[in-house]
Order: structure tokens, then C-alpha cells, then sequence
């Protein structure tokens, strides 16, 4: 039977209402301060501060200050719509019906992988900070990039853990 929730650190388990039954859920995301909504607010709080500070200065005679604001908000705006693209990055990984599933969504692209319970191993690539490694039936995937690295083999323990109890 499942392993009571005290024991796992990471994930979250059916008997606490989440999900179906007999699951274990790791959800583990990247930490971010600020929502893709929120930093569209505080761009464009951005925008209307410099624009009316390089205005009052155009106005006073200053003409080069306001290429130099537009130039300044296109290069903020563009480092903006890197940090928005992957404010929504998540790994899900999903033990039921001896079945682990891995899904991973980077920068809007999701991928799948299913492993059988019985034929999986997870490990620590390599040295100490490393990603986990989950392998089995010809297949690879490496997780674990939204959790400290110091904090990895603990969850690479807690999955195998998990993968024996269940």
C-alpha cells in the first residue's frame, strides 16, 4: 500500500483529494515570482514611466533620450518574453496502475514518456546536483530541473521509494 504522506517530501498523494486513487504526483515547477500577467502589467508600468520620463526630457530639447528609451524597452521587452515563455515550464510525474508516467512541458512543448513499474530504474546521472535519470524499455528522461540540486537524490530516493511500496 501507499507510504503514508509524511514520508514523501516532494510528492502529493490520492488520499489527500488530489488526483484519482492509488496515485502519486510529483509536481514540480520552476519558481517563479512573477505570473506572464503579471509581468505583462509590469511591462507596460515599465513602458509608460520611461516613455514619460524620456517625453518630458525630448521635450526640454534632449532628442537622444528617446531613441535610447525605445531601444531600452526593446531590449527589457525581449528578455520579458524569454522569462514569460518559460514561467509556465513543469514536470509531472505520475506513479498509478503500475504505470510511471514522466510529462514535461518546456516553453510550451510537452513531452510524454510511460514506463512500466517493474522495469524502471532512477538514478543520479552523475555527480552530486546532477538530473535524475529514468530509464527503462529503451527510453531515457532526465527530470528534476525545477528542484535544487541538492535536493535531487532525495527525490530520486522518494521515486524509488515510491516504485517499490506501490
Amino acid at each position: 500500500m501507499l507510504q503514508s504522506p509524511r514520508n514523501f517530501r516532494f510528492a502529493t498523494l490520492s488520499s489527500q483529494g488530489v488526483h484519482r486513487p492509488g496515485e502519486v504526483l510529483w509536481l514540480l515547477k520552476r519558481p517563479c515570482s512573477l505570473t506572464p500577467a503579471q509581468l505583462a502589467w509590469t511591462y507596460a508600468s515599465l513602458c509608460v514611466v520611461s516613455l514619460a520620463i524620456a517625453g518630458f526630457f525630448w521635450s526640454q530639447g534632449a532628442t537622444l533620450v528617446m531613441p535610447f528609451a525605445w531601444a531600452e524597452l526593446l531590449a527589457v521587452g525581449a528578455a520579458f518574453l524569454v522569462y514569460a515563455r518559460h514561467a509556465g515550464d513543469v514536470e509531472k510525474i505520475i506513479l498509478q496502475d503500475g504505470q510511471l508516467v514522466i510529462e514535461q512541458e518546456m516553453a510550451g512543448r510537452t513531452l510524454r514518456a510511460e514506463f512500466n513499474r517493474a522495469w524502471v530504474r532512477v538514478e543520479p546521472r552523475g555527480g552530486d546536483g546532477s538530473l535524475i535519470e529514468v530509464s527503462g524499455q529503451g527510453q531515457l528522461v532526465r527530470v528534476g530541473r525545477h528542484v535544487r540540486p541538492e535536493l535531487r537524490p532525495a527525490l530520486a530516493r522518494e521515486i524509488r521509494l515510491a516504485l517499490r511500496s506501490c
